[in-house]
């Protein structure tokens, strides 16, 4: 089991590295790719460049957006075809970054709704409001803190949204509950994430690729599943959609907080 405080500022030290190489006006590498300091994509699990990054969003959503936000995209899918997100809404992007699914998200709420960015790495806070300011987005704010315990009140979202960043946590179990905390009742996540298959035992995984690389810390599927259903959430579903590594996947996960 890798060391909470250990595996967090490794995560953060990658994040801040890539999102610093985008502010000095650099690319930030892709899957693959030598210089992919800040991408999801471990050694062992060097695949083809569209498994990670802007590639997953389509042409019409990057062309709608600040370069450095799209050249910040380090994600493992895209969220923003997950969630299916109405005018009026107030979503939260757990792990940020860059702002790309914020700022997809605050258009797509409109002037009514809100859309929140939670990220713990000061480095892509000041780039995401650098993206923000200049995208004119001024129903977006980027809120530090952790996703284990997110700084909003009580059943203030309606949805949650994450694009490859639960799998970096060593409290999964604390991301399920404080997630579940913050939706409002008949709230609903929609998230990207890269997980295993069950057959795959956690020291299969980390021979796989290291924590920092989003793949060590995967849940298994039925893990995944186990852990949304105990922090109290309904309709779970998990669909993979494409390999990362030999039995690990990009996949989309479905769940909502009761109504009741």
């Amino acid at each position: 089991m890798a060391d909470g405080k250990d595996t967090r500022e490794l995560v953060r030290a990658r994040y801040a590295a890539a999102a610093i190489n985008v502010l000095d006006g650099a690319a930030s590498g892709g899957c693959g790719g030598a210089s992919a300091v800040g991408s999801c994509c471990g050694p062992a699990a060097a695949v083809a460049e569209e498994g990670f990054g802007s590639n997953l969003y389509d042409a019409g959503e990057r062309a709608e957006l600040p370069a450095a936000a799209v050249e910040a995209s380090l994600g493992c899918g895209n969220p923003l075809m997950v969630a299916e997100l109405n005018p009026g809404e107030t979503v939260l992007d757990l792990g940020s970054g860059g702002g790309i699914d914020v700022l997809l998200s605050a258009r797509r709420v409109g002037s009514t709704g809100k859309a929140y960015g939670l990220d713990m790495t000061d480095e892509m806070l000041n780039l995401a409001r650098r993206n923000a300011a200049e995208a004119g987005a001024t129903n977006v704010e980027f809120l530090r803190g952790q996703i284990e315990d997110i700084p909003l009140p009580d059943a203030s979202v309606d949805v949650v949204i994450s694009n490859c960043v639960i799998n970096l946590s060593t409290d999964k179990p604390a991301v399920f509950a404080s997630t579940f905390r913050v939706l409002r009742p008949g709230g609903r996540i929609g998230v990207t994430d890269v997980v295993a298959e069950n057959q795959l035992s956690p020291e299969q995984r980390a021979e796989r690729g290291g924590w920092v690389g989003c793949v060590a810390g995967a849940l298994s599927l039925a893990e995944y599943e186990q852990g949304l259903a105990r922090a109290g959430f309904v309709d779970v579903e998990i669909v993979p959609t494409h390999a990362v590594a030999d039995g690990m996947h990009s996949a989309i996960v479905r769940a909502r907080k009761p109504a009741a």
